[in-house]
């Protein structure tokens, strides 16, 4: 059991992924300490009343601070980086921000573990990083570059990412937006019934960095093999699930957003390894000369498609139920309608 008796550190470890990994780890054996390192005050106070566990271990900071960082990675074997920027919009308005948080606070947790010689780092980052087109997937590419670079030289630190796609339910989706409406009988709010998007549970994220920390080489990316829905079916499925009236009320798109998402681009998917229920991108170790690239040439990629949420496996409106209870509070909600 590779956790026993180690001290695991959560970057934004109030959030729902950090909350996410405390419900799978406080009950067990794993970890003797976790430690949460975010910097609002009161969600970490609302957090130790609730969770009320001395297991759990609170620090104040902020990654766009490296001294706070440092203070936090000291005695520590695995961080989850989770910490991030992750609003669309406010990213669109406000990009240097995301800059701030996801590529140079990466960079300090990053710096502050090599310093500290952690075992494993896993970074998360997301599907909106693949041919990105908003600064906040930008940012979360850049995140991406920086963890490879710095898995070159990363001494006994084996540092690695996982690339996930939108996480049902997650603080900010869209699921309860339209669990609200539906509650109020209000018209659900849909940017493109058409969009697609990738479908993961918190607990399918969960395990994903969890393979990550127990199969990465370094530089390693790590991608789940996930299913797909319209927010059209999604929002169906809601409808129905919850016997509500409820109509379909298109808006537009918002700012930024893409028609649909993708995991892998075509260059990655040629030299993906097929792990099962994962995809294992190794890191492109070629050093500054190119010659060798030139000469030896790649494979023909126009015959490859990039993996996407257009052309995974697309669920229909009974799929999307299923999955859908498989979140707790939708599960407990359906059950009183």
């Amino acid at each position: 059991m590779i956790f026993k008796n180690k001290t695991l550190l959560i970057t934004g470890g109030t959030g729902s992924f950090g909350n996410a990994v405390l419900n799978r780890f406080l009950n067990t054996d794993h970890f003797s300490e976790i430690r949460v390192f975010s910097r609002d005050e009161k969600k970490q106070e609302d957090q130790r009343r609730r969770l009320s566990n001395s297991k759990v271990k609170f620090y104040i900071g902020d990654v766009r601070d490296p001294q706070s960082v440092e203070t936090a990675v000291r005695g520590v074997d695995y961080i989850f980086h989770a910490a991030a920027l992750k609003q669309v919009p406010s990213c669109e308005f406000f990009p240097i921000e995301a800059v701030k948080t996801n590529v140079l606070g990466t960079e300090n947790v990053l710096e502050a573990a090599i310093r500290n010689n952690v075992k494993n780092v896993v970074v998360l980052s997301t599907d909106k990083a693949v041919y990105p087109i908003n600064a906040m997937g930008i940012s979360k590419a850049m995140m991406e570059k920086v963890l490879v670079a710095k898995s070159r030289n990363a001494g006994g630190t084996i540092i690695s990412g996982t690339r996930y796609g939108n996480v049902m339910a997650s603080r900010g989706s869209v699921i309860p937006l339209f669990v609200n409406q539906i509650k109020s009988k209000e018209d659900l709010t849909l940017t493109d019934p058409s969009m697609t998007r990738f479908m993961m549970t918190l607990e399918d994220a969960v395990d994903l960095v969890l393979y990550g920390f127990e199969h990465a080489n370094p530089g390693d990316m790590f991608v789940q093999k996930a299913p797909a829905a319209t927010i059209k079916t999604l929002a169906e499925a809601l409808i129905e699930m919850y016997g509500g009236s409820s109509k379909l009320k298109v808006i537009g798109t918002r700012h930024g957003e893409k028609l649909y998402e993708s995991l892998l681009t075509r260059e990655e998917k040629v030299k993906a390894q097929d792990m099962g229920d994962y995809y294992r991108i190794p890191a492109d170790n070629r050093d500054l000369n190119y010659a060798n690239y030139f000469s030896e040439g790649e494979i023909d990629m126009n015959e490859v498609e990039d993996y996407h949420s257009h052309n995974t496996s697309r669920l229909d409106v009974e799929g999307m139920k299923k999955l859908l209870l498989k979140l707790e509070f939708i599960k407990e909600d359906v059950k009183k309608h």
